[in-house]
């Protein structure tokens, strides 16, 4: 129970700029360097990498954990 609740805390910042706040830092890094990234672009990827990277945890908590 604790590697998904583990998971489930560290995946999920993935998905919204405010999610986590090595988020917010990027972005302030990006403005500051001319590069501005909006919320909603950084969600569409962000939503992106957050399902892929579930997507390969399930496996290994089923396997690992489950069997």
């Amino acid at each position: 129970m604790w590697w998904a609740l583990a998971f489930g805390a560290d995946l999920s910042g993935n998905a919204t700029a405010v999610g986590a706040a090595a988020n917010v830092v990027i972005l302030g890094i990006a403005a500051r360097n001319g590069t501005p990234i909006s919320f909603w672009q950084f969600t569409k990827y962000g939503l992106v990498v957050t399902l892929v990277t579930i997507a390969l945890c399930v496996p290994y908590l089923w396997l690992g954990y489950l069997m």
